[in-house]
């Protein structure tokens, strides 16, 4: 009876897990939160969506933007960015909190900041050169990743 119960208990954990995996859907720009879309329209007035969809997990919700020219951007649930990834551009000013941008100008000053990812522990910025950099959220460096 016990195995019963255990398997009973891992197969309906296994379905409630299934239903949530990949549970991405296409939407309209309109659809993200004001947040995000006032982020793109400051940030990227220029670029035009290629693709926006939500994902929604089973305690989380992230947007995801793709833009025509390459640049990717996520969002939380709020519509707060945490991740912006240029690839070969430089993020735009005003995205990297100035403590980091004065850093990285100290110690690569030729380096650009192509991409920054952000939780509520870290920032995580990668350069033109491929270095990537984490720092705290008190914006002290902590690793160096050549």
């Amino acid at each position: 009876m016990k195995k019963f119960l255990i398997i009973l208990v891992s197969v309906f954990s296994l379905g409630i897990f299934a239903a949530y995996a990949g549970n991405d859907k296409p939407i309209t720009i309109n659809e993200l939160p004001v947040a995000a879309q006032n982020f793109i329209k400051t940030y990227f007035p220029n670029s035009k969506v290629a693709l926006a969809k939500v994902e929604k997990e089973m305690m989380t919700t992230t947007y995801d933007v793709v833009m025509t020219d390459g640049v990717k951007l996520e969002f939380n649930k709020d519509g707060s960015w945490t991740e912006v990834d240029c690839q070969y551009s430089a993020v735009p000013a005003g995205i990297v909190p100035a403590q980091i941008v004065q850093k990285v100008a100290d110690l690569y000053p030729n380096a650009k900041i192509v991409k920054i990812d952000r939780d509520k522990k870290e920032y995580e910025i990668k350069l033109d050169s491929k270095v990537e950099l984490t720092f705290d959220m008190k914006f002290n460096l902590v690793e160096v990743d050549h």
